[in-house]
């Protein structure tokens, strides 16, 4: 086990900077005398213009890399005062967790765009990305960090300083659909419970005739399960999940998405032989996933494959924090939803509608961000933004 009294952590999903070792966070910086660790969830859109006030240093190619070198340019003023200026000149969505030797820190983006939640131990303070990570260690959740609020925590305890106001709150209600497990909680609810909700409302809006309904593990079990409680089609698991491969859809290259699919999931004929399948996943993105999915329940023996998505169809790109950050990588980007269907090779495709999706999280939909599916962003886009802007500019 670690020794000592502060310490961060940090799962990397690429959406700036290339998958490498060099990109791996937290991200380090000293000046010889003081140091600091930060850890990013998020991406910011003025990547360019820090990358300009930094100038080239190392062989990180992250936005995340480009904030700790301005803060560590600031150390002389201490971590706090450092957020305090560089917090303000950051545009994108992010969720901010860092260190110097006696305290740590955490800051939300003034949008709120990415859940940041603080929680509490016998013996001090955790933050994390997701509430079910406080569940983990035995953390008793306290509430979320505030959009536009940096939060010190030391040997003192914690103290609140506000850096921004917040022009609205605009959560991602892409980690209802897919990105947050089941178990966290959002604004007061369980995933799972607004997922539940996410299938009922599909049912009413995108029946179909069908003996079974298979939701796609794991994110679309809990949907299913509110499909085939309106619905009253009887609920089963038709597909088999391994659990010791990640997750598709966040896997860096498509080439790794689609050979995740076919070690990920595996049909048990014995349960949709012979049978029409109300199919449930999440959300299709590019498309490739939906397909092999729909033909591995052929040759299984079903049927009937009719697929029914629990949010709209994804036609734009997403800038703050998700892999998708290009139309054209979206089938759903230039392509009616009939032509989807004959792309992934269903009977049938049903999506739920923005205004379903929306009141099914219980917010309004000033409240989300939707941008992926309406178009309207609310921290505005610079002409030139990409995964790669700081690598090859070209590609983005």
């Amino acid at each position: 086990t670690m020794q000592g009294e502060l310490g961060i952590g940090h799962v990397r999903y690429s959406t700036t900077g290339s998958t490498t070792w060099d990109n791996a966070q937290p991200a380090f910086k000293t000046d010889g005398q003081r140091s600091l660790a930060l850890g990013h969830n998020g991406n910011l859109v003025n990547t360019l213009e820090l990358a300009e006030r930094v100038g080239r240093r190392g062989s990180a190619t992250t936005d995340s890399d480009l904030v700790a070198t301005l803060l560590a340019e600031r150390l002389d003023e201490g971590l706090e005062a450092a957020f305090l200026e560089v917090l303000p000149t950051l545009r994108g969505a992010f969720c901010f967790v860092a260190m110097d030797e006696r305290s740590l820190f955490a800051a939300r983006d003034p949008f709120g765009l990415r859940p940041l939640a603080i929680g509490r131990l016998p013996s001090g303070f955790v933050v994390a990305s997701e509430t079910c990570a406080l569940d983990i260690v035995g953390a008793s959740f306290v509430r979320d960090v505030e959009p536009g609020e940096l939060v010190r925590i030391d040997d003192r305890g914690l103290v609140s300083r506000r850096f921004a106001p917040s022009p609205r709150r605009a959560l991602c209600v892409f980690e209802y659909v897919y990105l947050a497990r089941p178990d966290s909680i959002l604004r007061g609810r369980t995933v799972h419970e607004v997922r539940r909700e996410l299938g009922r409302r599909l049912a009413l809006e995108a029946p179909a005739e069908a003996d079974l309904v298979v939701p796609v593990p794991d994110t679309a079990m809990s949907a299913a399960q509110g499909y085939s409680e309106v619905s009253g089609i009887p609920y089963g698991e038709g597909l088999i999940k391994n659990r010791y491969v990640g997750r598709t859809f966040i896997q860096p290259s498509q080439s790794l998405r689609e050979r995740g699919v076919k070690l990920k999931l595996n049909p048990i004929p014995e349960t949709i032989r012979g049978k029409r399948l109300a199919v449930i996943d999440d959300s299709i993105v590019r498309g490739t996933t939906t397909r092999q999915i729909v033909q591995a329940l052929r040759e299984a023996g079903a049927t009937e494959v009719h697929t029914r998505i629990t949010c709209p169809p994804i036609r734009w790109p997403c800038f703050y924090g998700i892999d998708m950050s290009t139309r054209a990588e979206l089938v759903a980007s230039d392509l009616s939803v009939e032509e989807v269907r004959q792309y992934v090779g269903a009977d049938s495709l049903g999506y739920l509608s923005l205004e379903a999706m929306t009141e099914a999280t219980g917010s309004r939909a000033g409240e989300l961000c939707r941008a992926c599916f309406d178009g309207a962003y609310p921290v505005e886009i610079p002409e030139h933004a990409g995964k790669f802007l700081l690598e090859h500019p070209a590609k983005s």
